[in-house]
């Protein structure tokens, strides 16, 4: 790894670079997926490779490589270079980047039980093992998976920077849709889109115990089908930490990323309605309301030791006491505004720049249990796990589905409704909120598949959350 490091910086430097990193990548990964008591798909896959990453004549450049040899990585440099002298040529500014502190560091990640050396065998049992528990009259699909990676990052820097980091992830989920003839509908555990993912080893997977959760993600679809449909109107909603995990991701972390802010970031998602003059005064949610980025959690799935510009991790407020105070941003992003950077740029892989990405966005727990947000609500709807999603391109007005939804009345939990929705414009809705649940209903939901940029680029990312509750919500129908 150093021969290539050495090679790459040194061509850049010769070939007339101001700046110049490398980013080395070694990822092993296995995905593993049943359907209605059989594997589905298994797959297993090995990738190494580097980019360069360069400043030249103010404008960027970047290349990469899967041969990973130091004549190839001169290569890859003096091709960066390249692309950056052509880039300047129509540039609006000289790339300028805040300065940071320096480190040379070497991270792994220790786990109870590596997950590549389970057999596979164990994998598919305990999947098939859900599924079978799960094949109950009315449903008709029935889904496992499990993914686990582990990946090997060198990065350096021009700048003296040498840092080596492990990253070790698993998740796993079960799903069953169920039907009547008429209708369709599906219930998760624990969450939907794959389940739940953290920075751990297999032990997470025993931790989740998907097989004893089973009977009840299905028993739950097929009651759905036969419940009262969710009301319509303004009332009050208490979203569980599934749910609000998107809700966080949609309305806060991806307006809080600055490249949308400046326009950098348009094509693929769109931009943000918190511009620079809202920094600091505009008032985001009610008083208790606070969201922080926060990459220093042990085992947030979107954590780590320091980002792709060698930013070490830091726990920042985006939203504090009801104001937003912060963004998500990079070292050339950060210089524009004249802000701290504070380490939230990541690449997918090897293969790709890295941009500005979330890293795990938090709403921080408050003092109320459950059952005191429950009681506290005269008629409304409590929700869980998400369905669907809309939210326009400035991260404004939204709209989420749920997969099922319990009826409040006069504090008491009624029964289940089917097909819960709701709705509302980003600030509007977090001004609303005037109960969080506590520490102890608090979880970090992993989020594995967010995608942004052009070329696509998928990161991991997670949300700690408890139960929220929000006032005077509207409230709708999924059909």
């Amino acid at each position: 790894m150093r021969e290539i490091v050495e090679s790459a910086l040194l061509a850049a430097k010769r070939a007339g670079a101001s700046y110049a990193d490398v980013r080395i990548v070694q990822r092993e990964e296995e995905s593993i997926s049943t359907k209605n008591g059989a594997a589905d798909a298994i797959r297993h896959s090995e990738s190494k490779g580097f980019g360069v990453r360069v400043i030249a004549n103010g404008g960027w450049g970047f290349s990469s490589s899967f041969i990973t040899t130091p004549e190839e990585a001169e290569k890859v440099a003096n091709e960066a270079v390249q692309i950056a002298l052509a880039s300047s040529k129509t540039k609006i500014a000289d790339a300028k980047i805040a300065k940071v502190e320096i480190y040379q560091d070497k991270v792994p990640q220790p786990v109870k039980i590596n997950p590549f050396d389970v057999p596979l065998s164990k994998k598919i049992a305990i999947l098939l093992e859900a599924d079978k528990i799960m094949n109950i009259q009315g449903i008709i699909v029935r889904k496992g998976s499990m993914n686990f990676s582990k990946e090997w990052k060198t990065f350096a820097s021009s700048e003296g920077a040498y840092i080596e980091q492990e990253r070790i992830v698993s998740g796993a989920g079960i799903s069953a849709v169920a039907t009547d003839g008429k209708e369709i509908q599906v219930r998760s555990y624990p969450t939907s889109f794959g389940g739940d993912f953290q920075r751990k080893g297999f032990e997470l997977i025993e931790e989740m115990d998907l097989v004893s959760h089973a009977e009840e993600t299905a028993k739950q679809a097929v009651a759905l089908l036969s419940a009262k449909q969710c009301p319509s109107g303004k009332m009050d909603i208490i979203l569980k930490g599934p749910q609000l995990a998107l809700q966080v991701h949609e309305s806060m972390g991806h307006p809080a990323e600055l490249d949308r802010v400046l326009g950098e970031e348009a094509s693929f998602a769109g931009t943000s309605f918190l511009t620079p003059e809202k920094l600091g005064t505009f008032r985001y949610g009610s008083d208790i309301v606070n969201i922080t980025a926060d990459a220093t959690i042990p085992e947030a799935l979107g954590g780590f030791a320091y980002d792709d510009e060698g930013v070490k991790a830091k726990r920042i407020y985006l939203v504090k006491n009801g104001i937003f105070v912060g963004y998500l941003n990079s070292r050339e992003t950060s210089a524009k505004l004249n802000l701290e950077p504070m380490g939230a740029m990541r690449a997918e892989n090897w293969n790709r720049m890295p941009i500005i990405r979330m890293t795990s966005i938090n709403l921080e727990p408050g003092d109320k249990t459950l059952d005191e947000l429950i009681e506290g609500v005269d008629y409304g709807i409590l929700m869980d796990i998400n369905k669907s999603w809309s939210i326009d391109q400035n991260r404004l007005n939204f709209q989420f589905g749920a997969e099922m939804g319990w009826e409040i009345k006069n504090g008491k939990i009624q029964g289940i409704v089917k097909n819960p929705s709701y709705t509302g414009i980003t600030y509007e809705f977090w001004r609303s909120c005037d109960g969080i649940a506590n520490k102890d209903f608090w979880h970090v939901w992993g989020v594995p598949n967010c995608g942004k940029g052009e070329p696509e680029q998928v990161m991991q990312v997670s949300h700690g959350v408890a139960p929220a509750r929000f006032r005077n919500v509207q409230v709708g129908v999924l059909k």
